[in-house]
């Protein structure tokens, strides 16, 4: 395999209007951390760039909800992010910003470029403008009902409700968040990307050149936004806040967020070069870059089809992989911050790294988690509980202990200092021991090189647990007690010793992508510089010499308690009770990716109705569905769209929250049979807990209908 010169790794840039939460950091940063820790162990030259998105309309809204402006905005989370990625051992390059001069500059020499050869188109549209503030407004600025939900305060790009991506034309009864008037149409004019002219080019370079190594799911994306056929996309706004269009027939126009985001990655890549007495156009220019970009799915269709349109036509390396995550819920639900239903990195920062001594630990402990339960190929899930069986029944009890149970023995049985090995007292064990070390470091290698960071981790704590089987079958606490009458046990004590202290070391170089801390601790023990963790020496038999003295062990990871956990659970319900009943003022779109600024695809060129990701027979047996009969209804006090139903089931009658009230009275409902999901875990609503959901089908008006079963079967039949 011919490697790459050199690799430019791009993360998704945050936007800065607020905390980001921990499925953003599954998303689009911990794996583009590991990958570019793994390139570096290599020694490869790899740039690893990121930074704040910091216009568009969501940073304005925030800056009015906040009271301040636009810039006091993005300087405060800015900042703030920037601390979070260091705290949780994400390490950038350089994190920069696209407020900064050189980030207008890169995006108006783009800009201007792409004008210059023609590539652009000038239209003249009609768009929401409102006559008090005397202004065109962003999607972002227009408010409405949702046509799919009914959501009375749906947004001009998207639904935060359903989730939905709307167009203000979209919208019943839009208004104007700035005046809360009915907005007007006025005409204006604007640059458009004509991506329906590029189609060959990326049916043929995503679907046919990249069939083989990019994932299904990004794959799949791309060709229903093909297939559905794409448009010309705006890439001005009227706007004041952003980067400003460089024509002077273009004056009071900005670049739409979505254009100039991207080319926050070349920006973020000069200012690195700059600040490094570097060369930054070898990384965007030459065709020996390998550039990767680590998002998540609802950013596919910018770095996969607009972002290369347009690197393409600027004549830009374009991107050789996009390993896009899906989504990550959180205990049972959808994560959103607008809900409350979130775990912010600043709140897990706060909770378990500030407030432990060496808290790096716990940042591993996160990292590790998150990596156990990614949601590379299909959305994961999030639980309190499951984080806290992985530290206590994997890091600590197998790779934890591991390390503690041979560093005390190795001062307890060989006087605190690497023992030699004894070719004449070597076993098969020992032999298939010191056999892993190789087979582990090719394995996580070769799964790291394909973006399969969960597997590769894997392949981590599978040796420490091999370790943990070598070191309880060959017992050398009993050996010991042979020494008075077989003086030759203590070969098979120093055989024993040496190779899992060997191991050790080499646990230390292949977890170090994806527990740093933790491999720098193990140095610390092994009193080695962090040279040892280049990859060069994974897999190696001797890398402790020996007569080599140690330190004495430190607990790499320390037990978590269910009194811990419990605190946890109670004060998520309590946020997202508090945010639901309004006490709490949101401050992050409700997103589980920010996307590259705040553009949605416009409806026009998505696929309707698109597939969820493809899931196997055993994930959808896993669901009970059973019909049953509407006994009762009545509306919920103080929420207008649920009604609380008492629906028998045959062999019970349970009470169900659901969000129909906008589509049925209560009195219209009550005898109706329906199909109802009876294992669903329940959820507090409006301080009703609801036991089950109905399911409903909705039709392009967005009214909502029932799923009727045959008329007249039993309540409590199976539906199958």
């Amino acid at each position: 395999m011919t490697l790459p010169k050199r690799y430019l790794i791009t993360s998704a840039l945050p936007y800065a209007n607020g905390l980001k939460h921990i499925g953003h950091l599954a998303g689009a940063y911990i794996p583009a951390d590991i990958y570019v820790r793994y390139l570096r162990a290599q020694k490869r030259d790899v740039v690893f760039v990121c930074g704040s998105d910091e216009h568009g309309a969501a940073i304005t809204i925030q800056a009015m909800k906040e009271g301040t402006t636009p810039a006091a905005i993005v300087d405060k989370y800015h900042e703030v992010l920037k601390q979070n990625f260091k705290d949780l051992q994400v390490e950038f390059d350089i994190y920069h910003r696209t407020s900064d001069p050189l980030h207008h500059e890169t995006a108006q020499e783009f800009f201007t470029d792409l004008h210059q050869k023609g590539e652009l188109e000038v239209k003249e549209t009609e768009q929401f403008f409102d006559e008090q503030a005397n202004t065109f407004l962003a999607d972002r600025y227009i408010a409405g009902t949702c046509p799919v939900c009914s959501y009375d305060n749906a947004f001009g790009d998207q639904c935060e409700k359903c989730g939905t991506s709307l167009s203000p034309d979209q919208l019943i009864n839009p208004r104007s968040t700035l005046s809360g008037n009915a907005p007007v149409k006025r005409l204006t004019k604007h640059w458009f990307l004509p991506l329906n002219k590029h189609e060959d080019f990326l049916r043929e370079w995503i679907l046919k050149d990249h069939a083989g190594d990019w994932k299904a799911n990004v794959l799949g994306q791309c060709k229903s936004w093909i297939d559905a056929g794409l448009q010309p996309r705006a890439v001005t706004r009227d706007l004041d806040w952003g980067v400003r269009v460089p024509l002077q027939e273009a004056d009071g126009k900005v670049l739409y967020v979505w254009f100039d985001a991207p080319i926050g990655y070349i920006s973020a890549t000069r200012q690195w070069a700059k600040d490094n007495d570097k060369d930054w156009k070898p990384y965007w220019h030459d065709a020996d870059t390998k550039l990767v970009h680590f998002i998540g799915k609802d950013n596919i269709v910018f770095h996969c089809i607009i972002f290369p349109t347009m690197l393409k036509l600027h004549g830009n390396v374009l991107p050789a992989n996009v390993p896009a995550n899906e989504f990550m819920n959180l205990e049972g639900d959808k994560m959103s911050t607008s809900r409350g239903w979130s775990i912010e990195m600043e709140e897990y920062i706060n909770d378990w790294i500030k407030q432990e001594n060496g808290g790096e630990s716990m940042a591993d402990v996160l990292r590790y988690y998150l990596t156990t339960i990614s949601p590379e190929t299909k959305d994961s899930e999030f639980t309190w509980k499951g984080f806290q069986d992985a530290n206590n029944n994997e890091l600590v009890s197998i790779f934890g202990n591991f390390v503690n149970r041979s560093f005390v023995l190795m001062h307890k049985l060989c006087n605190g200092k690497v023992p030699p090995l004894h070719a004449s007292a070597m076993d098969v064990a020992d032999e298939t021991m010191l056999a892993e070390f190789q087979r582990a470091a090719t394995k996580v290698q070769e799964l790291l090189e394909l973006y399969k960071f969960r597997d590769a981790q894997f392949e981590v704590i599978e040796l420490a647990r091999k370790g943990n089987q070598y070191l309880q079958r060959k017992e050398p606490w009993q050996l010991v007690k042979k020494l008075a009458e077989t003086p030759d046990e203590q070969k098979k004590i120093d055989n024993c010793m040496h190779i899992c202290l060997q191991l050790c070391a080499n646990l230390a170089i292949i977890a170090s992508p994806f527990l740093p801390a933790t491999a720098r601790k193990l140095c610390y023990m092994m009193k080695v510089v962090d040279k040892m963790l280049d990859w060069e020496n994974a897999g190696k038999a001797k890398l402790l010499s020996v007569g080599y003295s140690l330190r004495e062990p430190q607990l790499l990871f320390r037990k978590i308690e269910d009194e811990e956990i419990n605190k946890q659970l109670e004060k998520l319900k309590e946020k997202s009770s508090k945010m639901q009943e309004g006490q709490v003022t949101n401050t992050a779109p409700n997103t589980n990716e920010t996307p590259a600024g705040d553009a949605a695809a416009p409806v026009a060129e998505q696929p309707a109705n698109p597939v969820k990701p493809e899931i196997v027979f055993d994930d959808f047996a896993k669901i009970d569905l059973k019909v049953g009969t509407i006994v009762s209804a009545e509306k919920v006090q103080k929420a207008d769209k649920l009604l609380k139903l008492q629906v028998n089931l045959g062999f019970e009658t349970r009470t169900i929250v659901s969000g129909i009230a906008l589509h049925f009275s209560p009195e219209e409902i009550v005898g109706k049979q329906v199909t109802v999901v009876v294992n669903l875990a329940p959820r507090k609503m409006r301080g009703i807990e609801s036991q089950g959901m109905i399911l409903m089908a909705e039709d392009k008006a967005g009214k909502l209908h029932f799923i009727n079963p045959e008329t007249g079967i039993d309540a409590g039949s199976n539906v199958s």
